[in-house]
């Protein structure tokens, strides 16, 4: 248990961003507004004062709350007193690095961040957890608690899951699977927290993920197949008269090189689109709340009509808990498929 989760951590390293974050207060808008309303005849009300300050002004844009907790930015929101329950605030921007013709911007977004925390949350849990399960060992009882659990999950998704479709001698590989596993799973969680962002709702994060279990695979089917990894670009079936041989094998090596690149794809976007898809729907029904209260003056009815939304909503919340284990789950489980398949392909 402490040397898979000792492996867990070293792996971590590698899909750890590094950037820091250190977040900047901007002054609001609203306080420049509030000035000028001020500024306006006491005796007039503060939507007569905004037109007198602005006369023939266009009207305001409404706030979009949806795209803005999907999407990735320069800004985060932060906990706030004042109207909305939260500030936004702006992230410290770097200058660009120049290498060449290509413009290298290190500049953390809220992506950034999330992976930052995400990644640091997943060591404290595995290091703390690891430390307790080797106290229980030496004190001859097993593990309680918080390590206890990890401890169960390590060991079901290691011998349960990951061995037998590694094949054998898989033990060197499960440790990135695991690190795989916990990375997005902290990341999916840390979506559903209010004030906090979904990084593997980004293509460029599951992208990359993807990219590393690609470059996994590959490695591990160099290493088990040795020479022999070549007729997994190249199609060539011995067992065929060369006559029949070299048409199927124009025909089947273009299919085999690009069998290789599905496979990361379908990680990616698989990822992408189900952590994406269930913070939209989720943020539709809440948004429908505001609608309904716009269109049904009655309050009592506008009440009424605004519980099934909320209803709605939280069904889903739940069901992206489940979804963000599964994901997680999902995505480690068909890396360790692929790794297997490929290091066994010489069968």
């Amino acid at each position: 248990m402490t040397r898979s989760l000792r492996s867990i951590l070293l792996s971590l390293a590698l899909l750890a961003p590094l950037a820091g974050a250190v977040a900047q207060d901007h002054a609001p808008a609203a306080a420049q507004k509030a000035d000028s309303a001020t500024a306006a005849p006491a005796a007039q009300g503060a939507d007569t004062a905004q037109h007198a300050a602005a006369p023939g002004a266009a009207p305001e844009k409404k706030k979009d709350f949806i795209m803005p907790h999907v999407l990735n930015s320069d800004h985060a929101y932060i906990p706030w007193l004042g109207h909305g329950l939260e500030k936004e605030i702006a992230l410290p921007h770097f200058p660009p690095i120049h290498i060449g013709g290509v413009t290298i911007d290190l500049s953390p977004s809220k992506h950034v961040v999330m992976l930052v925390l995400a990644s640091t949350i997943c060591m404290l849990v595995l290091v703390s957890a690891g430390r307790g399960a080797s106290k229980a060992r030496l004190e001859g009882r097993p593990a309680s608690g918080m390590a206890g659990a990890v401890e169960a999950m390590v060991l079901y998704l290691r011998n349960d899951v990951l061995l037998p479709n590694l094949g054998h001698n898989g033990d060197k590989y499960v440790a990135f699977c695991l690190t795989a596993f916990f990375m997005i799973l902290f990341s999916n969680l840390l979506g559903l927290i209010p004030y906090m962002a979904t990084a593997t709702g980004n293509i460029s994060v599951t992208a990359t993920l993807a990219i590393l279990s690609f470059i996994m695979i590959e490695i591990a089917g160099m290493r088990a197949l040795g020479k022999g990894y070549i007729n997994t670009i190249v199609y060539w079936p011995h067992d065929l008269p060369l006559s029949v041989r070299a048409p199927v094998s124009l025909i089947m090596t273009p299919v085999e090189i690009l069998s290789k690149f599905t496979k990361p794809f379908a990680l990616a976007m698989r990822l992408f689109a189900n952590m994406t898809a269930g913070h939209i729907a989720v943020l539709a029904l809440i948004g429908m709340v505001f609608v309904f209260a716009d269109m049904i003056t009655n309050p009592v009815v506008a009440t009424m009509v605004g519980v099934v939304p909320v209803l709605l909503a939280t069904a889903i919340m739940a069901l992206e808990v489940f979804v963000s284990f599964l994901q997680a789950f999902i995505f480690m489980l068909l890396t360790a498929v692929f790794i297997g398949q490929i290091r066994e392909s010489h069968h």
